[in-house]
């Protein structure tokens, strides 16, 4: 027999990829918790099963909420920030590489009226447009022989200056090599300030399900820290595509040995790039090895399915 979820609070769609694994193997009830309500349109998820509360915390690594740490069982962090005393707390557990989907359909049937009593209409506006814009959950077929082709499309952050600069180099290094097929670049910021990459830009935009069949494409997937040392959600849509992917070192704790066991290729500089692509266009066998054992990690650990058993197993132990 299924057990019940209380769903306590209304969360954004960044949760939607739990509420999707959680609702194959639970029964879900939306029971909104006046405590929580400071909760609702946030990257949070608060829950209670057999008596036991707890959160799925997917903000930046900007620290514990704390009012919730003390008052739950488990709290689960997508960015377990490396070095950060709140997230080296006892009850804080690290979550696996997500994303956020179409759930526009399960969204509406488990909060369904309280979405009006507890969120402006804005809210509720803004939070399905972001949703239904979201591909629709799917575990890939994946094609590991590539065409020398690499898509990468980012924004250009404010406070992150050795993010941006990572990208930047990227997308200056896949447009100068002849052998690439290169397609993407910088967003324009929205003020027009673009912090001298104004070289990187690119004049397209995509639309989430068209960046997703984009990066399907590419020969190699580049990841490196976002906001605040934060995981970016791309990381999971790459692994589930079983991409090549090129990875700086994480910022965040992530459940069992990642880098090892994922197939991951780490670098730590972008002189790197050149000798990266050499490898890979040399030695195909090689990049299919890696692509192979990405897309073995996330059919193991990464799927909805697996990530709601991940945090159910850990409430009982």
């Amino acid at each position: 027999m299924m057990k019940k979820i209380e769903l306590l609070n209304i969360p954004n769609y960044y949760t939607s990829y739990y509420l999707l694994g959680l609702q194959q193997v639970c029964i879900l009830i939306f029971k909104m918790d006046i405590n929580f309500i400071g909760y609702n349109n946030k990257p949070v998820l608060v829950f209670r099963m057999d008596g036991k509360i707890v959160v799925i915390d997917n903000d930046d690594p900007v620290g514990v909420h704390q009012d919730l740490y003390d008052i739950c069982s488990l709290y689960f962090v997508t960015n377990k920030l490396m070095g950060h005393a709140a997230y080296e707390q006892p009850k804080v557990k690290p979550l696996y590489p997500h994303y956020p989907v179409n759930i526009v359909t399960l969204y509406c049937r488990v909060f369904g009226i309280g979405l009006f009593r507890f969120l402006k209409l804005k809210e509720v506006v803004r939070q399905l447009y972001i949703l239904v814009r979201r591909p629709v959950y799917e575990n890939y077929k994946v094609r590991f022989e590539k065409e020398n082709f690499i898509f990468f499309s980012s924004n250009i952050w404010k406070k992150e200056s050795e993010t941006n600069e990572i990208r930047a180099a990227f997308i200056r290094f896949c447009r100068a090599d002849s052998r690439i097929k290169f397609e993407g670049g910088f967003v324009p910021r929205s003020d027009g300030f673009n912090y001298g990459y104004d070289n990187e830009l690119n004049s397209k935009k995509y639309s989430p399900m068209k960046f997703s069949k984009l990066n399907a494409k590419s020969l190699v997937a580049l990841n490196n820290p976002a906001v605040c040392g934060a995981i970016s959600w791309r990381l999971a849509e790459y692994l589930n595509q079983g991409l090549f992917v090129l990875s700086f070192p994480f910022k965040v704790q992530l459940p069992n040995d990642f880098v090892n066991s994922s197939g991951i290729y780490s670098i730590t500089a972008v002189a790197h790039y050149k000798e990266v692509l050499d490898y890979v266009i040399e030695n195909p066998e090689a990049h299919k090895v890696i692509g192979a054992k990405a897309k073995l990690y996330f059919d193991t650990y990464c799927t909805p399915l697996a990530q709601a058993h991940y945090i159910i197993n850990s409430l009982v132990e």
